[in-house]
């Protein structure tokens, strides 16, 4: 691999933690975003346990092979980590970056018995027949199968919705997956919204939501914009974490 691209990587993970943490996505020090080693197979970069993703640089983040060593780093990772996004990374090549948050409106689509995302705002339809639902929570995701079984129940899926648990998206490229989460916060927040209004949900028709979705999908160029903005602001406001 050359050390130019996991350098680029390395700063782009730390970009996507320190934007989230502004975005408040961040629980005390819990939840986990990963990115496959440019070029390996078998190594990704995570943030380390126990700091605030504030505090993250592109210096101290963690690589991990998926057998969860630690092969680069003074820190270590935390379990759940590990145990969900390895068997994802390494059930799907497509997926080099998993992203997953606790983050408020998501999460609480998840806490909501059937609750899904329904194809009522325009933003919402390159999530539908995306996206995956769990509803066998059985408790924190602290072994191998666990995070196995999510990783099936995605499969070709781009997001996971996890009953009583929370959201996970994974991309291609780290614009691509950091795009995809923050959308899923905002047609989460306005869809709860628009349903204390007490009114029933103006549902889009199936013709109409694959034609917007083509349209969505055809720019991919558009993620990669909005990341680069986020890292011109963290230029200025944080610039140390590209440390």
């Amino acid at each position: 691999m050359r050390r130019n691209d996991i350098g680029q990587a390395r700063i782009d993970l730390a970009a996507a933690l320190r934007w989230a943490h502004r975005l408040g996505w961040q629980t005390g020090v819990c939840n986990h975003f990963s990115m496959m080693v440019p070029g390996s197979e078998d190594l990704f970069l995570v943030n380390p346990e126990g700091l605030y993703w504030s505090e993250v640089t592109a210096s101290n983040l963690v690589v991990c092979d998926l057998d969860g060593k630690v092969v680069e780093g003074s820190h270590t990772v935390e379990a759940t980590a590990f145990y969900l996004h390895a068997p994802i990374h390494r059930a799907n090549k497509k997926h080099q970056v998993v992203l997953h948050t606790h983050m408020p409106y998501a999460t609480a689509l998840c806490l909501i018995e059937d609750g899904r995302i329904e194809p009522v705002n325009q933003s919402a339809m390159p999530y539908i027949d995306r996206t995956a639902y769990d509803e066998d929570y059985s408790g924190l995701a602290l072994s191998y199968e666990e995070g196995t079984r999510v990783a099936r129940l995605m499969g070709d899926n781009t997001t996971v919705m996890m009953r009583n648990h929370g959201p996970l998206v994974a991309g291609g490229t780290m614009p691509e997956a950091f795009d995809r989460l923050y959308f899923l916060e905002e047609i989460c927040k306005v869809q709860l919204l628009a349903a204390q209004s007490g009114r029933p949900l103006k549902k889009v028709q199936q013709p109409v939501i694959e034609d917007v979705r083509r349209v969505f999908e055809s720019d991919p160029g558009y993620s990669d914009k909005h990341f680069a903005g986020i890292k011109r602001r963290l230029d200025t406001l944080e610039p140390d974490y590209k440390n």
